[in-house]
């Protein structure tokens, strides 16, 4: 059996981990990082934020307003993951594409330019929380239509910020560079919880 690093077993030995996310990518990245944890659904909150707050703000609101909804069902030895990723391209933050029309403009506005991915994340527990967040500088090359329109018919990236997942083919052909964290672009940024974690210690 393998065993655990100190950090992960102290956290695990206090603490029964919770994340509040549907999401396969955030639930398989938080797995490989080595922790045991189950999963709870947010129900769906509306995830909209007050228009004045940057992007930082923006994606920190909306984590801690995930958190939020379960935040009178937790116990004293329980801990609540929660994050959101957004894609901000020319100040402009760009969501979820609504449908495939939608998915082709965001991969055409972000085609031979930068931007860059923000996740929010808040770790609840019973009487305190702590709010962070992680950027990563992400290049694409140019994407041909046809490169995007097989992209978008094959994977259908309706689920992803920006309309595309790093991991996927589009991230294979289309991404010159990043600078800052590959999971955080995944949807979790993995090195920053591991390290905000001990804080609950």
């Amino acid at each position: 059996m393998v065993k655990h690093t100190g950090l992960i077993e102290k956290i695990e030995k206090k603490y029964q981990i919770i994340l509040a996310s549907q999401s396969k990518r955030r639930q398989q990245l938080l797995s490989d990082l080595g922790f045991t944890f189950t999963i709870v659904d947010t129900l769906d909150i509306d995830e909209s934020a007050p228009i004045n707050l940057n992007y930082i703000e923006t994606a920190e609101y909306i984590a801690y307003k995930k958190a939020s909804t379960i935040k009178d069902t937790i116990g004293k030895n329980q801990l609540v993951i929660t994050c959101d990723t957004i894609v901000v391209h020319d100040n402009q933050i760009i969501g979820k594409p609504k449908n495939r029309d939608e998915a082709v403009i965001f991969l055409k506005a972000l085609s031979d330019s930068k931007h860059e991915v923000v996740s929010g994340v808040c770790i609840l527990g019973y009487d305190n929380y702590k709010l962070f967040h992680d950027i990563t500088t992400v290049w694409f090359d140019i994407l041909t239509d046809s490169d995007i329109n097989y992209y978008v018919d094959k994977y259908k990236p309706y689920d992803k910020a920006g309309a595309y997942g790093i991991q996927e083919w589009i991230g294979m052909i289309g991404i010159l560079r990043i600078e800052g964290s590959y999971f955080n672009v995944m949807g979790l940024p993995t090195q920053k919880i591991y390290k905000e974690l001990a804080e609950f210690l």
